[in-house]
């Protein structure tokens, strides 16, 4: 069964999330673990994770996807910044590990005007870092459009910070394919073509999950703004097909639509879900 789901807000905690998944026919749900723009963790209630624990086990919901915030930036080369997003990982993991199935999404972060190298070692170091408080709790990389001086844009980049991360913890990556188009990964028309470039150069057992997103720029722009599915230069059948590929569809698949509601994401996991059954 296609494991499909949207992101959710967690102003009503857990537990609501969890039901509103199952509400819109989604096993699988991802979520800011704090504000995305500020870092601050809401104050913990033991009672609705519990609730959401029971909850989710009793309607099948897996691999809850807990994103950070976008402020945290391991890639930093300064100290307070990396003391926060070393500090904000901690804190969220320990958040997670209450929850079992969790699984944590970072973005790799930013170079500035400095060595790419040197920024892809600090975050494989707040990686080591993180693993070794929580070493069970899957930490997924997301890949970047590669705008200004973000870095992990490129498959080889991912690479070094997988290289350079303790091969005895589960990091993975994690696909989003608005991003990938518009670093030049053309999914639409070279599907086999990117995912054995990726296989060559992260592996395949590497690729946790996929990000399903369509996007309002071209290929190779280096922008990406998320159009709803099938309004953008991706298109339905072009990111249908990622779901009955053979090497992603037993992959976890989560939907990041612009100003979509309950409504819309019902819509569009209805419509990937036909696919998939036909396919």
């Amino acid at each position: 069964m296609l494991t499909i789901g949207c992101h959710l807000s967690t102003h009503y905690g857990y537990e609501r999330m969890a039901e509103e998944a199952v509400s819109i026919n989604a096993n699988t749900f991802q979520y800011f673990t704090r504000n995305p723009r500020g870092g601050h963790q809401r104050a913990l209630d033991e009672k609705d994770i519990e609730a959401f624990n029971h909850y989710a086990q009793a309607h099948n919901i897996v691999d809850p996807l807990g994103y950070a915030p976008y402020d945290l930036d391991p890639g930093e080369a300064d100290q307070a910044k990396q003391d926060f997003a070393r500090l904000v990982m901690m804190e969220d993991l320990a958040r997670l590990a209450l929850m079992p199935g969790s699984r944590y999404l970072i973005r790799p972060g930013s170079a500035q005007d400095e060595d790419t190298s040197s920024a892809l070692n600090r975050v494989a170091e707040a990686l080591n870092h993180s693993f070794e408080a929580q070493p069970s709790i899957p930490i997924l990389l997301v890949n970047m459009p590669g705008e200004g001086h973000q870095i992990g844009s490129t498959f080889e980049e991912l690479a070094a910070i997988v290289k350079a991360t303790d091969p005895k913890y589960p990091l993975g990556i994690l696909l989003d394919t608005s991003a990938a188009y518009a670093a030049g990964y053309d999914l639409k028309t070279n599907l086999d073509g990117v995912l054995e470039q990726f296989d060559q150069t992260i592996g395949l057992d590497k690729l946790k999950a996929i990000h399903l997103n369509d996007i309002k720029e071209s290929l190779g722009s280096d922008a990406d703004r998320h159009a709803r599915i099938g309004e953008g230069q991706l298109g339905f059948e072009a990111l249908a097909a990622l779901t009955v590929h053979p090497a992603l569809r037993e992959l976890p698949f989560y939907l990041e639509e612009p100003k979509a509601d309950l409504v819309i994401y019902e819509k569009d996991i209805a419509r990937f879900r036909a696919y998939a059954e036909q396919h």
